[in-house]
């Protein structure tokens, strides 16, 4: 791992896991002059009642995070779906308040989730399962699927899953036998230098994925690359290069599958 790398990692570690966000700090700190400034210059025209309520960061930056994968994943996906109208489409552990929402606004969706989801949500129906579980029961349930940046948790306990070595493949099994023939299967992952981050997620090297995908009767259409700072390569299967992938340090694989006979 490269010292970039090392910090990146070192500082999601701070941020995300322990609540300790020095990067905030800093900017929080920097901006106070700015903040007494303008609370004194807008105090000096105002007479009614104030409250300070500092808001230190919102006078930076874009209106809005368009870089990150989960961003790029959920409106590629969403605008695929909406023109492919499916009968029945199914999702399967991805965001509830990115990319179903996003397909709820135009359609219905069902969740399939580990986790319990507790709010009723407007053109979405939800059912707490485990996809590493095989349900025979189901099989050729829908004409439609999805399943981004969840896969690639299955088996490690992050959500309250069973631990399970292989339950990524025991997953995309499952998850394949859901789809009838025909069906389309929008899946992400991230792929490059196979491993296991433990208990945070996988990275899985692309041509296991295919590999798995073509066990369970998928075909690839199509391969989006989504690298950090948005930086989308979408690729065709000709074009495809799954080794020169598998020797990257990450990025995220959006693959598109048809469920064949």
């Amino acid at each position: 791992m490269n010292l970039k790398a090392l910090l990146t990692r070192t500082y999601w570690l701070l941020s995300e896991q322990f609540g300790v966000d020095p990067r905030k700090m800093l900017h929080a700190l920097a901006g106070l002059p700015r903040y007494l400034r303008d609370y004194l210059r807008f105090r000096s025209g105002y007479s009614g009642r104030i409250e300070l309520l500092p808001c230190l960061h919102d006078w930076v930056g874009e209106g809005g995070t368009t870089k990150l994968e989960y961003f790029w994943q959920d409106l590629l996906v969403a605008r695929k779906i909406f023109a492919a109208r499916p009968q029945r489409h199914v999702d399967v552990g991805s965001r509830v308040d990115g990319f179903v929402a996003h397909v709820a606004s135009f359609r219905n969706i069902e969740v399939f989730d580990v986790r319990p989801i507790n709010t009723e949500i407007p053109g979405v129906t939800f059912r707490q399962a485990d996809l590493m579980q095989a349900a025979p029961e189901m099989k050729g349930y829908c004409d439609s699927l999805s399943c981004l940046h969840a896969l690639e948790h299955f088996g490690l306990g992050r959500y309250g899953d069973p631990i399970d070595a292989r339950g990524f493949e025991r997953g995309l099994a499952n998850m394949a036998a859901l789809l009838k023939e025909g069906g389309v299967f929008y899946l992400s992952v991230p792929v490059g230098i196979a491993r296991v981050e433990f208990n945070g997620q996988r990275v899985l090297d692309p041509g296991t994925v295919m590999q798995l995908a073509g066990d369970n009767s998928l075909a690839v259409r199509d391969l989006a690359l989504i690298r950090e700072g948005g930086k989308i390569e979408l690729l065709a299967p000709e074009q495809v290069r799954l080794a020169d992938v598998a020797r990257e340090r990450y990025a995220l694989g959006l693959f598109t599958f048809e469920k064949r006979a």
